[in-house]
């Protein structure tokens, strides 16, 4: 959702970073030709992915208020959420208090719902931004992308708008959670330009 804040402000954005786009999540499967090592398999991760594991975007992105409600409404349902997203994306396995504690975070907040939308919001930001295939048109853009993720740079960034594209070895979905320091590094190299 941070690709929206240009949008929210604009002129006022120095810069924006991100870690692991994936490219057109609701599109058809990514073509592997032409692709090899590490894109091939980030390609063939996505493709899995998309056929499988968009079940969770969906709901959130054409009816999260439904899904809101049973975050906010229940406990077991906003630890059940959460806890199938750490085992599938993260790296390693998740120590059970850090767990517990982001569940949390989302249960005495009741921001399960706000979050839903966030992506809601975010997924029509994106269409309207980029129609899927355009370059990037805001401010200073940086990517990470961690050994779990399935970004292929230049399925993300066809134009080669993206000025800073990192790639690590190591760390999945949750980078700030799972290698803190290098997540930081990167944006700190980032935002240090």
């Amino acid at each position: 959702m941070a690709l929206c804040l240009p949008m929210a402000a604009p002129g006022r954005v120095v810069g924006v970073h991100v870690n692991g786009p994936s490219p057109y999540p609701f599109g058809g499967p990514v073509g592997l030709d032409g692709l090899e090592g590490r894109d091939l398999d980030r390609a063939k991760r996505f493709n899995a992915f998309q056929a499988e594991g968009l079940g969770y975007l969906h709901l959130q992105a054409t009816r999260p208020q439904t899904l809101g409600y049973c975050l906010t409404d229940s406990p077991v349902g906003q630890l059940a959420w959460i806890a199938e997203k750490f085992a599938e994306w993260a790296e390693q396995p998740v120590d059970r208090d850090r767990l517990l504690a982001n569940v949390s975070l989302y249960w005495f907040t009741r921001s399960g719902a706000s979050s839903a939308h966030a992506v809601y919001e975010g997924m029509r930001a994106y269409a309207r931004m980029s129609g899927g295939e355009q370059a990037w048109q805001g401010p200073p853009l940086g990517v990470a992308v961690f050994a779990g993720d399935h970004s292929v740079r230049r399925l993300v960034d066809p134009a080669g708008a993206i000025g800073h594209w990192s790639e690590f070895d190591r760390g999945g979905h949750f980078p700030a959670l799972e290698v803190p320091g290098l997540l930081a590094g990167d944006i700190r190299r980032f935002f240090a330009r």
